[in-house]
């Protein structure tokens, strides 16, 4: 078996792993053991357990991307645009358990990775609520007067929302949830 081929299966039996018991309690032994390799051999591949979780978000989080991109591309609005945005994010982020878990607990703060993890992811957030703002304003839709500033506070709105809606909450509340937040977000609470 090539080295790419073992890899791709540590990170795949790791990534289950991580999900279950998280990165603190997750041993190299466990993953070593379901990847059917001993724990010197997987040494061999990565250094240590947090070269795998790293390897294991950063996939994450490129898939997270390009399925958020992917659904966006279809649609044909700027308010379809943000909405099937904020519900894919949503969506996958119940099921990347990986990368939601990097991206908002506390004890994984001390590491450099998630850090950069967690800026990067940061500022493609923020440069796609602005694209589709702009977009909004380019064809007339929006009337922003702050398109950086309208960004931030969406992209800051949505980080506060991440948790509650990621426990004991079903896809069909939080559907029912982004089209409230939608219907303020562009139609606003002032009584016309």
């Amino acid at each position: 078996m090539k080295a790419d081929e073992k890899k791709i299966i540590i990170t795949q039996v790791a990534q289950k792993i991580f999900s279950r018991y998280g990165l603190l309690k997750t041993t190299v032994d466990e993953i070593a053991k379901a990847a059917r390799m001993g724990k010197a051999s997987l040494y061999h591949y990565f250094r240590s357990k947090e070269d795998i979780f790293k390897e294991v978000v950063e996939q994450e989080n490129r898939f997270l991307k390009e399925k958020i991109r992917e659904a966006i591309i279809n649609e044909d609005t700027p308010q379809k645009k943000m909405k099937i945005y904020v519900l894919k994010k949503m969506e996958y982020l119940k099921e990347l358990v990986n990368i939601n878990s990097a991206l908002k607990d506390e004890y994984l703060e001390n590491y450099a990775f998630i850090e950069k993890i967690r800026g990067k992811n940061s500022r493609e957030e923020l440069y796609t609520i602005r694209e589709i703002l702009q977009e909004g304003e380019d064809k007339g839709i929006f009337d922003i007067n702050d398109i950086e500033l309208t960004s931030f506070a969406i992209a800051s709105a949505l980080k506060g929302l991440e948790y509650p809606w990621s426990i004991n909450i079903t896809f069909r509340e939080i559907e029912t949830n982004v089209d409230k937040l939608m219907e303020i977000l562009f139609n606003g609470i002032v009584q016309r």
